[in-house]
């Protein structure tokens, strides 16, 4: 009882002298970057990209053909076990991706004309239009 009393006299004493107590906050987890331009991305036009590093750095994987069931067929880094991290959409579709080969696991898709960074712990194993 004592304890409440002493909070309550603490807020009665601030508010009279104008500032409030301060509250506990959550901490503040950092923001993912907003999507990049097209142009940063360096995907060809008709093309499913996906990169192994943020905002279309590093090695990239590109596909002028609607749908993979093993993007490790002819995809350096995946077949070496790196993770996806960022994916651009040139398409006229939106893709739909999943962390196993023949369309098992859906994990994520985006629309065409998009892309961005992804959480980085997964690989792409295959992809198609939604």
């Amino acid at each position: 009882m004592r304890i409440r009393s002493f909070a309550i006299a603490a807020v009665a004493v601030a508010s009279v002298l104008g500032t409030a107590p301060a509250q506990a906050t959550a901490p503040q987890t950092p923001r993912q970057a907003a999507p990049q331009e097209a142009a940063a991305y360096n995907c060809s036009p008709g093309h499913f990209c996906i990169y192994s590093g943020w905002n279309g750095q590093g090695t990239r994987c590109q596909w002028k053909q609607r749908s993979k069931a093993n993007t490790a067929d002819d995809c350096s880094f995946i077949r070496r076990g790196h993770n996806v991290r960022s994916v651009w959409n040139s398409t006229g579709h939106r893709v739909q991706y999943y962390t196993q080969t023949n369309f098992h696991n859906r994990v994520g898709s985006t629309p065409a004309g998009k892309g961005g960074n992804l959480q980085g712990n997964y690989q792409i194993r295959s992809f198609k239009p939604q």
